[in-house]
């Protein structure tokens, strides 16, 4: 498993020997994967990671945001950042998924959990042990213990302005880049109409 649960494509390996060398009837562990997406405030980071380019040393390196904005940020995501409910977009058989099917393209809807910014969508994975005795999970949420899978953060061009109870909907979807394939093309629609601002915008990044 690489981040973002995909990236490096290094689960298709472990398909491939699944194909090759699992006898009928054997066990896979784990077997099943499921990805999930909340939003965040962090403008502290976008101010470092983003805004940075506007004033470096006093030169003026705007044009370098965009590239910044379009890659993703691995990192540790502090739980209390959080400020939306998440949402389970994508769930991996991982007994009988292909290679192909690992490509994907998935609505999301989440809710706003306080009056706050979000600057940014992250992403996590957990997994599921289902064939031991005693069926065993683990998870790389902002809520559980570190692992270094991390999060992957997903900047917005336009912070969003929510209320509490306010609803953010969108499609992400992703599969490997066509130059790169170890390398992951990802997109986040996002739909929100708040009270404050409406956004209706697709952003695409590469996971490199």
């Amino acid at each position: 498993m690489g981040y973002f649960l995909v990236y490096e494509s290094m689960l298709n390996s472990v398909l491939i020997a699944r194909d090759r060398f699992l006898k009928p009837g054997g066990i896979l562990l784990p077997d099943e994967a499921s990805l999930y997406i909340a939003g965040i405030e962090d403008a502290d980071y976008k101010q470092k990671k983003i805004h940075f380019w506007e004033n470096v040393y006093g030169f003026n390196m705007s044009c370098i945001k965009n590239a910044a904005m379009k890659e993703p940020l691995v990192d540790t995501v502090d739980a209390e950042a959080i400020n939306t409910t998440s949402c389970k977009f994508l769930t991996f058989d991982l007994n009988t998924i292909t290679i192909e099917q690992l490509k994907f393209k998935q609505p999301f809807r989440i809710r706003a959990t306080r009056n706050d910014f979000c600057h940014a969508f992250i992403v996590w994975f957990d997994i599921r042990f289902s064939k031991c005795h005693k069926p065993i999970y683990f998870s790389t949420s902002p809520v559980a213990k570190y692992t270094h899978w991390k999060q992957t953060v997903f900047y917005l061009d336009d912070v969003l302005g929510i209320t509490e109870g306010d609803e953010i909907s969108g499609i992400i979807e992703g599969g490997p880049n066509t130059r790169n394939p170890r390398d992951w093309d990802i997109a986040i629609r996002t739909d929100f109409d708040g009270q404050y601002e409406s956004v209706h915008k697709r952003q695409e990044y590469t996971l490199r």
